[in-house]
């Protein structure tokens, strides 16, 4: 397994290790449901190091984005990020990404699982730029909750003595990051994977361990998180992971993810034939939010069932430690109404799916 820079400090502060994308990776510290929480109310830090972190080079760096992704890159404003898909040229998706437009670069943040698959693919479709692979020299860590910009914004200096808590959602900047004693340059972004308010920080590796270090020492209120609270706050927030509700095999359709796919854009981009096509006949199954209703959580691979047939399978469930109940998500076969009474096949047991609105949980109204 590959190690990020921070492994050493995951196992100073008592890390749990387990493999995830091909990392060695904390999958909590104390425990999932006291973490979750602490993401909900107060704030948690997240090594997220073993994302991919590429810049896009070249004399024509937007049109060739253009080329490749779904979304239309050519409209962000400098310093916006948006969510966008690669997709192959049936529709199905190689990954979900984030653009990030700074002043004078474009970068992409990959999954970790996708990044080796990825650098190939684009070497081979982009015209007009390339990839740099700074996965290894830039790290990348999350502060995320309620508390975050509070706490975080006397340390983020940022140009033209702008306030940290003024930066929008889904937007990027230079700064620099005084946690460690030491002036750190680097960006910022209001972005994150939980549900709730947060950053993501961006410097240089050799700083990595410090900066994660100081995050956690910003306040007794702050701790550090694994990747199993990130799991289920991801689940609550509705946002999909890829191998679970994204894989080669489904589109972004179907996956309802239409808001991050331009379908007329001027630009046409690799698999939107397909997607148009998709689009306009409907798509054969739909991802749906349920309940679970018992104590026992639906897992990736069960089979939901309705009138005793198979109709679709659920790729993520959970016990949701804010909502108090078993939750998860699922392909559904479009044929089936929404009211239709569903079930999931748990082995001996078949316990009735009730529908529920995505996302579970939105920040500011516990259930939506």
């Amino acid at each position: 397994m590959k190690k990020t820079v921070l492994n050493a400090a995951h196992q100073r502060h008592g890390a749990r290790l387990v493999e995830f994308g091909g990392f060695e990776m904390p999958v909590w510290y104390s425990a999932l449901t006291e973490e979750h929480h602490t993401v909900r109310k107060q704030a948690g830090v997240f090594d997220l190091c073993h994302m991919g972190r590429f810049e896009v080079v070249g004399d024509d760096p937007v049109r060739s984005l253009d080329q490749v992704l779904t979304r239309d890159v050519s409209t962000m404003k400098k310093g916006q990020v948006c969510y966008s898909l690669v997709c192959r040229e049936d529709g199905g998706i190689l990954d979900d990404i984030l653009v990030y437009r700074l002043p004078d670069r474009w970068w992409l943040v990959v999954n970790a699982g996708n990044r080796e698959k990825l650098l190939p693919w684009f070497a081979d479709q982009l015209q007009g730029a390339h990839i740099v692979d700074h996965s290894e020299s830039l790290a990348m860590v999350a502060l995320q909750g309620p508390l975050a910009a509070e706490l975080l914004a006397p340390h983020i200096e940022r140009p033209k003595g702008r306030d940290l808590r003024n930066l929008g959602y889904y937007r990027v900047g230079a700064a620099n990051v005084n946690l460690t004693g030491t002036s750190l340059p680097g960006w910022i972004s209001r972005t994150g994977y939980t549900g709730e308010d947060g950053f993501e920080i961006y410097v240089d590796s050799e700083h990595a361990e410090a900066v994660f270090d100081a995050l956690i020492g910003l306040s007794d209120q702050v701790h550090p998180c694994g990747l199993g609270c990130r799991d289920t706050l991801r689940l609550e927030a509705g946002m999909p992971l890829y191998g679970h509700e994204l894989s080669e095999e489904i589109d972004p359709i179907s996956a309802g993810l239409d808001f991050g796919v331009g379908l007329h854009k001027e630009t046409p981009f690799i698999g939107q034939s397909a997607l148009q096509e998709i689009e306009s006949r409907g798509p054969e199954r739909r991802m749906r939010g349920f309940t679970v209703d018992g104590r026992r959580p639906a897992r990736q691979g069960a089979s939901i069932l309705h009138e005793g047939e198979v109709v679709g399978e659920v790729t993520s469930g959970s016990p949701s430690p804010t909502l108090g109940v078993a939750i998860a998500c699922g392909y559904v076969s479009a044929e089936i109404p929404d009211d239709a009474p569903l079930q999931v096949d748990l082995g001996r047991q078949t316990p009735d799916l009730r529908p529920h609105p995505l996302p579970f949980y939105r920040k500011d109204a516990e259930k939506v």
